[in-house]
């Protein structure tokens, strides 16, 4: 049975390549991959909310690991955390220009890649500044009372619907669509509408052609409400850019920067609170910190951020030149993805990082990334992390899982962790009882 297994995954394998080195046929254009070799699988494989053994063993003995070579490009994970620290921090050596491996030639301009996290300088060094003002802790506080009224009618429907919930459906995800439709100033009337977009482009599971589909539609519409802003521009980031700098910018390219502000700051806040609210209730002390001062709340917030890592890759880099990093040799054109969760785990940050510590000292983890790509929006994530977990564990002090943590269902090759659903009881037993 074994060797029949082992010939089943060579052929599997084999296959797998004949298929995409088919698709350079005219040239690499990732959006028609339809699936990715296993190989490509190990940073996306976790057990539980831990990563997978098999990541833990490559970070021990090989932290800078090539994966395979694929249309003659080294593919390589770094999983070390000072090996990753280098690559995320070197704009000279790595490009992330992602737009070579997808032809521009003969595409409509509003479909062409290029978000922050995809651009290079001069490019993402002019973009960048038209945002970076917008994500100030001073401009940001005009979002406190937004994420609290969120939070609040959120968790005014729970305790109406209760005394059971979903977190995920409920809770996790609606907070942070919710904010986020704020922030860019989304009318209400469209939002059923960018709803629907926003999950599919996050699943990596069908290879990457479905991803890219889902960001075509949803840049699309975003786009569309730059387009109508134009000529009246709204009270959220779109008017203000329409306004400060409507004459310097397109609708595309600021259909753009919107898209990644959603990008940025749906899905992985969304995942966040779902696992952040899963570990909490799984361990009464965090529970009861999270409703302590501002300084308590703001070290178990970066603990949960560190210990979950719920963007598990950072965006591929591709080496500009041959360059060496963690002793090994990487030549111009190859692939490097790294992993963030395992260089959050890494015994280089600190000691005993496998586990979840909610009085750890603030460490200099990479969740948001490092370097020219460091996530704009941090603040906005903490911030809005800091809210709700706290309003939340102050309304429900008992929350707890009603399922076996066997029974969750993980999401698999997803770019961000999460959780399907998470079933909840809001109240403790003999409450319930009671009532």
């Amino acid at each position: 049975m074994r060797l029949l297994t082992s010939v089943t995954t060579s052929v599997k394998q084999r296959l797998a390549v004949r298929v995409l080195e088919r698709t350079m046929k005219d040239g690499l254009d990732l959006r028609r991959l339809r699936f990715f070799p296993d190989s490509f699988k190990v940073p996306f494989k976790r057990d539980g909310l831990d990563p997978n053994p098999e990541l833990t063993a490559l970070r021990e003995t090989e932290p800078v690991t090539k994966l395979t070579e694929l249309f003659g490009r080294g593919i390589w994970l770094v999983t070390g955390y000072d090996e990753a620290r280098t690559v995320l921090a070197s704009g000279d050596d790595f490009s992330n220009d992602l737009a070579q491996f997808v032809p521009q030639e003969g595409r409509d301009p509003k479909d062409h890649v290029g978000g922050l996290g995809m651009t290079d300088p001069p490019r993402h060094t002019r973009l960048r500044r038209y945002l970076t003002p917008e994500f100030t802790k001073k401009r940001l506080a005009r979002m406190q009372p937004v994420i609290e009224r969120v939070v609040d009618e959120r968790l005014d429907a729970m305790e109406e619907a209760g005394p059971e919930a979903d977190l995920v459906q409920d809770f996790a995800f609606p907070v942070p669509f919710e904010v986020i439709c704020e922030l860019l100033g989304l009318p209400v009337e469209d939002r059923a509408t960018f709803h629907r977009l926003g999950v599919a482009r996050f699943d990596l599971s069908t290879g990457s052609s479905g991803s890219f589909d889902a960001a075509g539609q949803s840049r699309d519409f975003l786009i569309r409400a730059v387009a109508r802003q134009r000529e009246e521009p709204g009270p959220g980031l779109i008017g203000a850019l329409l306004r400060d700098h409507g004459d310097e910018l397109d609708d595309v390219t600021l259909g753009g920067l919107a898209d990644g502000v959603f990008l940025g700051g749906y899905e992985t806040s969304a995942s966040m609170l779902a696992l952040g609210a899963y570990l909490l209730a799984d361990n009464p002390e965090a529970m009861d910190l999270v409703r302590g001062d501002d300084e308590t709340v703001d070290r178990v917030v970066e603990e949960l951020l560190r210990h979950l890592t719920v963007v598990q890759l950072a965006f591929v880099r591709f080496a500009r030149r041959d360059v060496e990093i963690g002793g090994r040799q990487l030549r111009a054109g190859d692939a490097v993805g790294v992993s963030l969760l395992a260089a959050n785990r890494d015994p280089a940050l600190g000691p005993d990082l496998d586990r979840f510590d909610p009085h750890r000292a603030p460490t200099r983890h990479l969740a948001f990334g490092h370097g020219l790509h460091r996530c704009v929006g941090s603040e906005l994530a903490r911030m809005e992390l800091r809210i709700a977990l706290r309003a939340l564990a102050t309304r429900f002090p008992d929350l707890r899982v009603t399922v076996d943590p066997a029974e969750l269902e993980f999401r698999k090759m997803s770019a961000v962790y999460g959780v399907a659903a998470l079933p909840v009881s809001l109240y403790a037993e003999e409450t319930q009882q009671a009532s």
